[in-house]
């Protein structure tokens, strides 16, 4: 509405460029596309009102103006977004975190130099390692909510906070050592902690700030 609008991909988000004030809503699809399906595919998303905004691999920005009837409008059309994604991300997070993994554990059983080096290529690899395999689960996520499988839903809810008492205990069994385990475990912690205090932080913003509407409106 500030005449900011997306217009492209940038690296863990969007380029924005400036425009007269309009008022639109966006939507992504996940879909590999053959040389010769691209034409067709992105007509058709224009005879529906969802112009194309910008595309990267396989994932496709759209834009329409508000009341435009959704991209993914029932339950089978929107799980299969949520595959498509999955079949993408998967390429990508299997053998990094296979990777990652296997350089923890080098870093666990080596000693000296080498124990720092790999230390520091762990770190390295599970700051990508960690946001990414969590972008796999969530995807999952998604696609058992449109399934409505709400057993599978609530126990993603559940996985971070068994994840962050599993650090907690580690730290408490390795007090005192300078162990990879320990390291681990404080990025655990980090990649737990970190954004639900971001999340915390922002609801409390916006809660404030729906009050401080109310009460100027009154």
């Amino acid at each position: 509405m500030k005449g900011w609008h997306a217009s492209d991909f940038k690296f863990m988000g969007y380029t924005l460029e400036r425009g007269e004030s309009s008022e639109y809503i966006y939507s992504v699809d996940y879909r590999s596309l053959k040389e010769d399906e691209k034409e067709e595919y992105f007509e058709f998303f224009s005879s529906s009102g969802w112009l194309p905004i910008a595309s990267q691999g396989d994932i496709h920005l759209f834009r329409a103006d508000p009341g435009t009837n959704p991209i993914y409008s029932d339950r089978d059309t929107t799980v299969e977004k949520y595959e498509n994604l999955n079949h993408s991300m998967k390429s990508l997070a299997i053998p990094l975190v296979v990777v990652t993994v296997l350089i923890w554990i080098g870093a666990m059983i080596s000693s000296g130099t080498l124990k720092s080096f790999l230390h520091v290529i762990a770190v390295i690899l599970s700051v990508v390692a960690f946001p990414t395999a969590w972008t796999v689960i969530a995807t999952y996520n998604n696609k058992w909510k449109a399934k409505e499988k709400k057993g599978l839903v609530n126990l993603f809810k559940i996985t971070p906070y068994f994840l962050l008492f599993i650090a907690v205990i580690i730290l408490f069994v390795t007090e005192g050592s300078d162990s990879a385990i320990s390291l681990l475990a404080y990025m655990v912690i980090g990649a737990v902690a970190f954004p639900t205090a971001i999340w915390v932080i922002l609801s409390l913003y916006h809660k404030m700030g729906g009050s401080l509407v109310g009460s100027h409106v009154s």
